[in-house]
Parts: C-alpha cells; structure tokens; sequence
C-alpha cells in the first residue's frame, strides 16, 4: 500500500480490477483505495501476472503493506529445491543468498509482508530454513526489518484485520478459535461459529418470565459501523481544530434581495454560458474581496515557530458533502480569478467532489473555507474551522421575510451569515470587518465593482 502524497498511514480497499492469474501491463489500475478524504486509482508499475491478492475488498491496510503479488516472469520455469533435513547437518551455514530486486508501486522499495505464519512444531533440532524466492509486491516503502520469530508455545492467530475486528466486536478470542482457511488462517464465518455456541448458552441460561414482555436485546437495537475513511479522517481534524484554536463566531442577518436579482441576471449572461451561476458564487467573490479589504484575517497559526503566517494569496475551499462524508477542496489562488473564471472552478470543484474523484493536493493548503448549509434550510450555524485555515463563512437560507426597505415594512430575501475564526490571530475587530463587508458586499453588490 502506498502513500499516495497526502501522508495517509492507512487506506481501504473499495474495489479490485483484476483477479489472481490476470495479465498486467504498467500502468494499468488493478484496484481502488479509499484514504482518508477521497478514492484513488493504483496502478502496477510493471507488467505479468497476478499470482495473489492479499486484502479482500472493504479491508483496512497500513501503509507499507503488501497487497497484491505479480509474477513478473511467468514464463521462466520453477527452480527445483530440495526439501530441508529434519535434523541439520554438521555443516558450516551457507552464505544468504541476496534477495532479488523487487518491483514497486512508486519507488519507495518494498516492505516485508504483514502476514505471519503459523511456525512448525518444535523438533529436537532445529531444520534449516529452506530459501524461498521473491516475488514483485506492490507496497510503498523499503524492506522492513525482519520480525522476530514467533514461538511454539505463544503462536499468534493467523487471520486478516477485518477478521480480527469482527472478533473484538463479537468478544471472541481468536486464540480458541478453530481455522478453516488456507495455511490455517482464520475466517469470518469461524468467528461467527465461535459466537453462536457463546450466545445460544446465554440464551439456554437466561431466566424467562412469562409474565413480563418480551425485550428486544441491544445487539437488534443498535448498528455499529466502524470509524474509518473521509468520517475518521474529518473526527480527527474537528477535535484537533476545537481544542487547539479558540473559536469565535459572529452573525449578521440582511437583506440579499439585490443579490439573487444579480444571479437570474448573470444566468443569461453570455460570459457565463455553460456555467453554473448560484448565490454561492457571490457569496464567495464578496468575501474574496472582503479578505482584499482586510487582509490580516488571511494568515494561520505557527505554533512551532511561535509565529503569524500572513499569505498573498487565497486558496478558498468549499464544504462539500458527499457521499463518503464532508470533504474541503479549495479553489487555488481564487483572489486572482475573474467572476467567470471563479464560476467555473466551483463547478468543477463541486462535481469532482461528489463523484469522489477529488485529488489529495486538492484538499491541502486552504486559507479561508464557505460551508453552504442554507440548502438544508439551516439558517445558520457556528462553522468549526478547518485546521490550519484563519476563518470559516457559514452562508444560511435564503427565505422571504418582512424587511423595512426603504421606509416601509415589504417582504424581503433574508439571509444570515456566522463568520467563526482563531481568535488567536484575528481580534474581534478585524473578524467584524470581514463579516461586515461581506453582509455589505450582498446587499449592494455594486459594491463589487467600487470595493473590488
């Protein structure tokens, strides 16, 4: 399993494209991995023929791991090996053969596999170990240091990671369980033999009482789902960001009226042909040019350094749901783009985003994030901020309301904005410019053209 740039120390297996006695050829995608916010394509870098695939489908792999086995010479016929004596000869040890190059995934070198084997039973000497050759893996680092025999007396259970978290959920101990895979590797459906006797004597033991209804037990009651992919990725940055920056949220409530005529107008403005025009778009220019009238809101937090990073420019992500979870791509020194130009990279930022297909490089480095929960009917929120970024604009529902426009009470387009940011950096002061200029930006976006 490789790392595919953005410093994942897992990944799950989604899909296989190819199977065992497949032709490969380099560069072709053999499967689909999951890493911690988006689905990404692994492709072999060299050409044969699958001899083993490692990991089912839904499996959670470390980085490092061998998943896939290529005979990169199928061709070439075995070598004869002569099985090793019971009882080793009074020899001198032969010279370890140098292992043979190995192909990899992205020129990291190759790891041991993870895999453990049961070890022989003890004999009165110990019989030589027999030299097996090497196969090609596909992994993403260098060989790693071999492990440390296991012994005869403390044998560890042979058996995959989903296997083993379904035996910690079900409080089976691998150990007393019998195995019926391969090499004597434990099986899902030996866990769930294991269980069933467990849960039947629970059941035989159990009082009943007639008299009082029948309970539904907890196990019916209660889904568990393991933590894994974009929603364990997205735990840990939320945690990581609420205790380490001191959150302050500020609202504004006004009339964007103004605003949702400009969008019908621009709808059939020939420069946006083809492009999708929505309040978010504007929502999005008005705090571009909020963040030029302010631009010290614009900076992050160096703890190491004990230093305020002030940037030039303003990666602007986007909060987007999909379905994996909540993913934050950032448009690219969105500053310097035209209305069109900015039209255009959300639409394709979104759309990416939703089919899964966004890039790890696509996710990192943001400044300034908008989370569009007015489409859920939400007026508003308090935003958490994305680790490392200076402030996060929660953008509400747009409803018609009464307003008093000029003068008089008329019916109105409302909607509220909450501006959260690291109060370690940004002062209140300059967390209610922003917030000001943008709610003023939307209310008269002719303010566009005089501001910008």
């Amino acid at each position: 399993m490789p790392d595919v740039g953005e410093g994942l120390t897992e990944a799950e297996i989604l899909k296989w494209y190819v199977a065992v006695g497949d032709t490969v050829s380099d560069g072709q995608v053999v499967c689909e991995v999951e890493t911690a916010k988006a689905a990404v394509e692994l492709p072999i870098p060299f050409d044969g023929v699958v001899s083993a695939i490692r990991f089912d489908e839904g499996a959670t792999v470390d980085v490092g791991t061998s998943i896939i086995t290529v005979d990169t010479n199928p061709g070439a016929p075995a070598e004869s090996a002569e099985p090793a004596p019971a009882v080793a000869e009074p020899e001198a040890p032969a010279a370890p053969e140098p292992p043979k190059r190995q192909a990899v995934l992205v020129g990291y070198g190759v790891a041991e596999s993870s895999t453990k084997r049961r070890p022989r039973k003890a004999s009165a000497t110990p019989a030589a170990p027999a030299a097996a050759p090497q196969q090609p893996v596909l992994n993403g680092h260098g060989a790693a240091a071999p492990e440390p025999p296991l012994t005869a007396e403390t044998p560890r259970p042979l058996a995959k990671p989903p296997v083993r978290k379904l035996a910690k959920d079900l409080g089976v101990d691998l150990a007393t369980v019998v195995p019926t895979g391969p090499d004597g590797t434990i099986t899902r459906d030996d866990v769930q033999a294991a269980a069933a006797p467990a849960a039947a004597s629970v059941e035989q033991v159990a009082p009943v009482a007639p008299t009082e209804p029948a309970v539904v037990s907890r196990e019916t009651r209660e889904t568990r789902v393991p933590i894994k992919g974009v929603r364990k990725a997205t735990a840990q940055a939320m945690v990581a960001s609420a205790f380490t920056a001191p959150h302050v949220t500020e609202f504004v409530t006004f009339d964007i009226t103004r605003t949702m005529r400009l969008v019908q107008e621009l709808k059939t403005d020939p420069a946006f042909a083809g492009l999708k025009v929505s309040p978010l778009l504007l929502v999005a220019k008005a705090l571009l040019v909020a963040i030029k009238r302010n631009p010290e809101i614009n900076a992050s937090w160096d703890e190491a350094n004990q230093e305020i990073v002030h940037k030039g420019y303003v990666n602007l992500g986007i909060a987007a749901a999909t379905p994996r979870g909540l993913i934050v791509p950032n448009i690219k020194d969105a500053q310097a783009k035209t209305l069109p130009e900015l039209a255009r990279a959300l639409g394709e930022l979104v759309a990416t985003a939703r089919e899964g297909k966004t890039a790890p490089a696509d996710m990192q480095g943001g400044t300034v994030t908008i989370t569009n929960v007015g489409v859920f009917g939400v007026d508003t929120g308090t935003p958490i901020l994305n680790p490392g970024e200076s402030a996060i604009l929660a953008f509400g529902a747009v409803k018609d309301q009464p307003w008093v426009h000029k003068g008089k009470v008329k019916p109105r387009q409302v909607t509220t904005l909450a501006l959260s940011f690291d109060h370690r950096l940004v002062d209140g002061e300059l967390g209610s410019k922003v917030l000001g200029d943008t709610a003023a930006i939307l209310e008269y976006p002719k303010r566009l053209i005089t501001w910008a």
